[in-house]
């Protein structure tokens, strides 16, 4: 996968492979970030994406969405993934209270949902994933943005 690159997905797998190829991509590739920041609107298939991701990395684990629990730990395979999900956080004392720099200090991958929540704790060297509903008359139909920002100042770059 050449970064940015962009998608249109028509059904839950393909968003899922569309993860799968970020992950494998990311794993050839030190260079780039490896924490991974989602947006887009409630249903849109982030989890989807995340479980794509994750299921490469970890292919026994079963992927659900941390609104409950802020953030899970997926550590059985080649490297941790830890998924955020940022909905409910309103401040920097939420992402204390959860260990949200501790997370960033180690060499996992980190991937959090809703980040247009936490504009002010998004790493500058990071990438974005942008995933919006198609115009189409298709309801599984997505269209998906993934961006990096080696060093966030000024525009994204290309890997």
């Amino acid at each position: 996968m050449e970064i940015p690159f962009t998608v249109i997905t028509n059904t839950v797998q393909e968003t899922e492979q569309i993860g799968s190829t970020l992950a494998d991509t990311l794993l050839e590739n030190s260079r780039l970030p490896r924490f991974i920041a989602l947006y887009g609107d409630l249903g849109v298939g982030k989890t989807a994406f995340v479980r794509g991701f994750t299921q490469k990395i970890a292919p026994r684990t079963g992927v659900r969405s941390p609104t409950f629990t802020l953030v899970n730990e997926y550590r059985g395979g080649i490297i941790p993934v830890f998924h955020f999900d940022m909905y409910r956080i309103t401040g920097e004392d939420d992402l204390y209270s959860i260990g949200f720099d501790d997370y960033l200090a180690t060499n996992a991958f980190c991937l959090a949902e809703w980040c247009e929540n936490i504009p002010f704790a998004v790493p500058d060297r990071h990438l974005s994933v942008i995933i919006r509903k198609s115009d189409s008359a298709r309801p599984d139909q997505r269209f998906i943005e993934i961006t990096v920002h080696p060093d966030g100042k000024g525009d994204a770059g290309t890997c």
